[in-house]
């Protein structure tokens, strides 16, 4: 199966392991030695509607991918966990 770069960006990215969506593909990275693709990227979520920046990309390598379908990637990787703050830093509701 050949596939486009442009016909895999925003190709849903689910974890097999956990069952959860990662993601939606917004870039790739390729070894320019080889010549072949060594990850796919997932950008990280916006902080505060963007304005504090993000939290961290979600890098995939290759050799994680197990289905590559039309519509949706499986990958063998789990999705990271969220940091908790302590109860002392949560704020009133938090």
């Amino acid at each position: 199966m050949n596939c486009r770069i442009i016909e895999m960006r925003n190709r849903e990215v689910i974890s097999l392991k956990d069952g959860l969506r990662l993601g939606c593909v917004c870039d790739v990275e390729i070894d320019t030695c080889s010549g072949r693709l060594a990850s796919i990227v997932i950008y990280g979520r916006p902080k505060l509607l963007g304005l504090l920046g993000r939290e961290p990309d979600l890098v995939i390598p290759w050799s994680d991918i197990e289905v590559f379908g039309d519509e949706t990637i499986l990958v063998s990787c789990e999705a990271p966990r969220p940091k908790h703050r302590r109860s002392a830093e949560r704020g009133l509701f938090g």
